[in-house]
């Protein structure tokens, strides 16, 4: 299975850290020797820098992404996604979408999708209903359109920018690579902070006495 990061200019970094940090360290993973990959994709294989200032080297180039079957692409929220550069990124997530692969999108990349004519027929978020009116001619999804922090449709995830807790139990949810009962006390734990929730979770963890650090 293969996470596909899209890393843009002024990627927006706490819509994707929890993912990265849980993704990349496996520390709750069912199997943490199952074959899992976390690659950062580029729109070319050129170094970008986040809006916090980090520096990303693509693994691959997205033109040379070939999805399987449970792989998903990850498109996190920055400030390009309008712009023509993003275009083959946000074409490559309308295709796998149409192809049945598994695409998550949260704050500015649902309104790169949106602008493909990609959510018009599937169940979404974003930021505002009206923004994705007003900024993409070709979006008529307003019916398929829910008011709530993070949605699933079907194999597709979006979020609105608020929301990046709700986004990354949902992309945990769909990826499966945890039991589903620590996904469920993870995400009561950051959502709630009550101490319950860190037992369910070191409990779910049947081979640990203790969360890892």
């Amino acid at each position: 299975m293969k996470v596909y990061l899209v890393v843009v200019d002024t990627l927006a970094d706490w819509e994707i850290g929890y993912l990265t940090a849980e993704l990349h360290s496996r520390r709750f993973f069912a199997d943490p020797s199952q074959d899992f990959q976390l690659l950062k994709a580029g729109l070319s294989r050129g170094v970008v820098t986040s809006m916090g200032g980090v520096t990303h080297a693509p693994d691959i180039a997205i033109g040379d992404i070939r999805m399987d079957d449970n792989d998903l692409l990850l498109l996190p929220g920055a400030e390009i996604w309008q712009s023509a550069q993003a275009r083959p990124a946000l074409e490559l997530a309308r295709d796998a979408l149409d192809q049945g692969h598994q695409v998550a999108a949260i704050c500015g990349a649902t309104v790169g999708l949106a602008s493909t004519g990609a959510l018009n027929a599937r169940r979404h978020t974003s930021n505002d209903p009206g923004l994705l009116k007003a900024s993409c001619p070709d979006y008529r999804g307003e019916h398929m359109y829910r008011k709530e922090p993070a949605v699933r449709g079907d194999n597709l995830i979006t979020a609105t920018g608020l929301a990046p807790l709700e986004f990354s139990y949902e992309v945990l949810k769909m990826l499966k690579v945890w039991k589903p009962e620590t996904t469920k006390a993870w995400y009561r734990l950051h959502k709630t902070r009550q101490e319950r929730w860190y037992h369910e979770l070191v409990a779910s963890m049947s081979d640990a006495s203790a969360i890892p650090s």
